[in-house]
């Protein structure tokens, strides 16, 4: 029987080693290799963006995993439904205390920040600009996880929001919820200086360990998980 030739194996046939990655600098390749032979299993993406475009997630969801994916950009979550309807989609602001914040939203979504000191740098760089600031209530990462979670275990938690990420990692109640593996964007690209980070200081008063490195987010690991 002659088999029929189609885009895709044809693409298979040429490229038999490709591998694809959806996130911004290969996360996803990197989780994959930890989470080896793992079928099923539960992250947390917070900074979410896209049901696919720069998701560290959506590898893991095409797998059969599911999560929680989180987001404040207004209507951001109608694609995942439509994409992702196994996961739990919530678009809703977070940090470490309830206050309202002003939100910039850019012409660049993936950009959106709730950091004024990010807005400025984003803005001052070509072809970027803010559409509208918004005021938005926010809520701790706990809160949003005491709602949700049932006795679930955590794969691992994924957070990149612009300059808000330590504040996010902070709302969650790392003794009560302790993902095995923790992504987090930071802005220091120089190892040592990441190594000596204010975010590494306090994961290794919670038992986690730098683990991996991409250009711009560090990986830890939990020693007792």
């Amino acid at each position: 029987m002659i088999k029929k030739i189609t885009i895709n194996n044809f693409k298979h046939f040429l490229f038999p080693f490709e591998k694809q990655s959806y996130a911004l600098e290969g996360e996803d390749l990197l989780l994959e290799y930890i989470f080896t032979g793992q079928n099923q299993g539960f992250y947390i993406d917070v900074g979410a963006h896209h049901p696919k475009r720069f998701s560290n997630t959506f590898l893991f969801y095409q797998k059969g995993w599911h999560g929680i994916n989180i987001d404040a950009t207004p209507k951001s979550m109608n694609l995942f439904k439509k994409i992702r309807p196994r996961d739990i989609n919530l678009e809703t602001a977070i940090s470490d205390k309830k206050e309202r914040l002003d939100f910039y939203i850019f012409n660049e979504p993936a950009l959106n920040t709730f950091d004024h000191k990010k807005a400025e740098e984003y803005e001052r760089k070509k072809d970027y600009f803010i559409e509208k600031i918004i005021k938005m209530k926010t809520q701790t990462l706990e809160k949003i996880l005491d709602e949700y979670l049932k006795n679930q275990k955590i794969d691992f938690l994924t957070i990149d929001v612009e300059g808000f990420d330590f504040k996010v990692l902070k709302s969650l109640n790392l003794k009560k919820y302790q993902p095995k593996i923790i992504l987090i964007e930071s802005s220091d690209q120089d190892i040592e200086k990441a190594l000596n980070s204010s975010i590494a200081e306090y994961l290794k008063k919670f038992n986690y360990s730098f683990y991996l490195k991409t250009f711009n987010t560090l990986f830890f690991k939990n020693n007792f998980l």
